[in-house]
């Protein structure tokens, strides 16, 4: 690339930087006068002494973290702490899954109201909620975005009109600063109720550390936080020794972005607006040509981020606008002339705009927009692998811990654990030693409320608490009269089942559930608490046959109605994880714990895809859910059942929802029967082990439940359900 193509940082920083100091100043005087104080403040510091206190005395803590409108993927965590086992997560509800809004940034009400049921619940109320703490510094976050709006003037103040250009809801920032009263009334208080805001990278590290399996065992683990954008940058490192977290960097920028750029690019070439985008975008990149030296735009499109000295990452502006208009004008002629012209906002979600991989038979052009994916793709790998390696010189971890919403890149997160090998290490440290991975369930912004308070906790002097095995905690399990009440609906069949109390009832649904689908059946799991982060993990599933050849097309086309680009993830017991995956051993901390949250591919065996076709990618490659009997004993059994019923313990696992959030209620569940021409059973287990069977009633039957459950129950005389 020409010289002259290259520009990096912002044109008038110095402005830049005097803006955001102004800007905190104002937001230091008009939010603190409503109810929100700075970490380090004088309030924060008297209430972290009384946690401190109370701690000390060996008295348990709770705390509460808030998701505030404006900001994407509102909610509340609840947080209970002591001295002796440290934090302890109760529940982490995203307000998505209660309002049915994808990706929301509305005030979280109902996730409130589900929390303060949960903890008088408990035996406990509001006045014992010891803090309640923000997922971001909005003092921070309001310098960074008057620095924004200021350092590429005039241009960039464009962004101040619009809404959703850096995944901020505009309109619904002022009822973030209301937030305080609005959460008093609310909960019946006299007065606002104060909250102590956060650092937003810091939320993601803390929480991301502590929940790892890596042990405090005097080593260094190193973090980095690969975001969209936090309250002071979008790239932040951090060194943890001896259970002490240092900050090490943060590029102090919204727009030199990872997230930022696949989050334009993929929307822009895919079809799709912002966070649906970058999921759809990385299964299709599996379709185009993921070889560097073939690819026919990656070596041009590489220069959009350049890769600068000490791990840094910097945007091309040259090349790309998105520092100021990411919505309508986001490229500049030498991207359009790689890319071609981006899809305006008008033109999203539009049949005639989006990425099919079904049109390749019939359309030119999508296997260029296959090829522009991979090489997307590999442009985002590159850098990942750049800020990496300066950071496992810099520290000299063999140990990292990856988060932020970049980290949802399983496949960038696979090529991590493939770069840093053995050879590497010898070659640049010297020592025998190869990287060892791990991302938390929730490496988003949904997770950020739980490390609000987390990162509270550890300031305040607790202990690390035991590390995650599990995502089970959204919400709170339906109850028999919930179930029971969805079902009496005239559109709804629907027959009590048996009851997963006992163990022999466990297996005997376990059983029918794999006799289901051995048939070809597409059966539902709703149980127990939702899963927190955007992945169903077996609590709210819809499971096929990862054998049947047909189950892909089937799901996409008659159940989940989506495009044929996404893979379908498999989720398997820890031996048939081994058996037909490549598990790296980066990965194998707490027995090949990182592979129990769909966050990591790993390459197929030979013959895996012979065998398993419908959970093997265009690429070789499977996001692997592991199973532990001791985290889900339900689905576990049915694993094992799968194993004797088809050959091998594995099903497909995809989220139980149809355009829209995971279903948190029965209700929702239910909604989404209706709405899924081809799921033939959703089986509701209640918190007291009773299991019902749902399914399309009236002339929607398709009688297929009815006769699988009569001739298994007639075939397995042993093993009948407790009716």
């Amino acid at each position: 690339m020409e010289a002259q193509k290259l520009r990096v940082g912002p044109r008038h920083p110095r402005l830049g930087a005097a803006g955001s100091r102004l800007a905190r100043w104002l937001t230091r005087k008009s939010m603190g006068r409503v109810g929100f104080h700075e970490l380090g403040s004088g309030f924060a510091n008297t209430r972290m002494a009384q946690v401190r206190n109370k701690l000390s005395r060996g008295e348990t803590v709770y705390l509460a973290g808030l998701g505030l409108p404006g900001t994407h993927n509102s909610g509340v965590s609840l947080v209970e702490v002591t001295q002796a086992h440290g934090p302890r997560l109760i529940l982490n509800n995203e307000e998505e899954r209660f309002s049915g809004n994808k990706h929301t940034t509305e005030y979280p009400a109902k996730s409130v109201d589900a929390m303060v049921a949960t903890l008088r619940g408990m035996g406990r109320d509001i006045a014992d909620i010891d803090a309640w703490l923000t997922s971001w510094d909005y003092f921070a976050l309001a310098g960074m975005l008057a620095r924004s709006m200021i350092e590429e003037a005039p241009q960039s103040l464009m962004l101040a009109r619009v809404a959703d250009a850096t995944a901020f809801d505009r309109r619904r920032l002022d009822q973030m600063t209301r937030s305080p009263k609005i959460l008093a009334r609310q909960l019946g208080l006299a007065e606002r109720v104060p909250l102590i805001c956060m650092p937003h990278h810091g939320n993601h590290a803390w929480f991301s550390f502590a929940a790892s399996p890596f042990a405090d065992d005097g080593e260094p683990v190193a973090v980095a936080v690969l975001d969209g954008t936090g309250d002071l940058g979008s790239v932040s490192l951090y060194s943890v020794e001896s259970g002490a977290m240092r900050l090490l960097y943060c590029n102090d920028s919204m727009f030199d972005s990872l997230g930022m750029y696949y989050s334009v690019v993929s929307s822009t070439q895919g079809g799709w607006t912002w966070l649906s985008s970058e999921g759809r975008y990385m299964g299709a990149a599996a379709w185009g040509d993921m070889n560097r030296a073939s690819n026919p735009y990656y070596s041009r499109l590489k220069h959009v981020l350049h890769l600068g000295s000490n791990g840094e990452i910097w945007l091309n502006r040259a090349m790309a606008n998105w520092y100021y208009d990411p919505s309508f004008k986001p490229y500049k002629a030498p991207l359009i002339e790689i890319l071609g012209k981006p899809l305006r906002p008008e033109q999203l979600w539009n049949p005639d705009a989006m990425l099919r991989v079904e049109d390749i038979k019939h359309r030119p052009d999508t296997q260029d927009r296959l090829d522009k994916a991979a090489a997307t793709q590999l442009v985002l790998e590159d850098a990942m692998i750049h800020v990496v390696d300066h950071l496992l010189r810099t520290t000299g971890a063999h140990r990292l811990v990856l988060t932020g919403g970049v980290a949802l890149n399983a496949i960038g997160n696979m090529r991590l654990l493939e770069h840093f090998d053995e050879a590497w290490f010898e070659k640049n440290q010297h020592r025998k030693a190869r990287l060892h991975l791990w991302v938390p369930p929730v490496p988003g912004d949904p997770g950020v409320v739980i490390g609000a308070a987390w990162q509270f906790a550890q300031l305040a002097g607790a202990s690390r608490g035991a590390p995650m095995t599990h995502a089970f905690y959204c919400g709170a399990p339906p109850t028999k009269a919930d179930i029971v009440a969805v079902l009496e609906a005239d559109d709804v069949a629907s027959e009590r089942i048996g009851n997963i109390s006992t163990a022999e009832g466990r297996d005997d649904i376990a059983d029918l559930m794999a006799y289901m689908v051995s048939r070809s059946g597409v059966v539902a799991i709703y149980q127990g608490a939702a899963e927190t982060g955007p992945r169903a993990l077996g609590h709210r599933s819809i499971l096929a046959n990862p054998c049947d050849a047909q189950a892909r097309e089937r799901l996409n086309e008659r159940v989940k109605y989506r495009e044929a680009i996404r893979p379908l993830a498999p989720m398997a017991t820890l031996e048939a994880a081994q058996q037909y995956f490549e598990l790296l051993p980066g990965a194998s901390d707490a027995d090949y714990n990182a592979y129990n949250y769909m966050v990591l591919t790993a390459h197929s065996k030979p013959g895996a895809r012979d065998k398993i076709p419908a959970v093997i990618h265009a690429d070789g490659t499977g996001r692997i859910q592991i199973v532990r009997e001791a985290d889900d004993p339900l689905v576990y059994a049915y694993l094992k059942a799968m194993g004797r019923r088809v050959g091998v313990e594995m099903s497909v696992n995809t989220s139980f929802n149809v355009a829209g959030p995971i279903a948190q209620t029965p209700q929702q569940a239910i909604d989404t029967l209706r709405r899924s021409k081809g799921l033939d059973a959703v089986l509701m287990v209640a918190d007291d082990g009773t299991v019902h069977a749902a399914w399309h009633g009236g002339e929607r039957d398709s009688g297929r439940f009815r006769n699988w459950f009569a001739d298994w129950k007639a075939a397995s005389a042993s093993s009948q359900p407790n009716r």
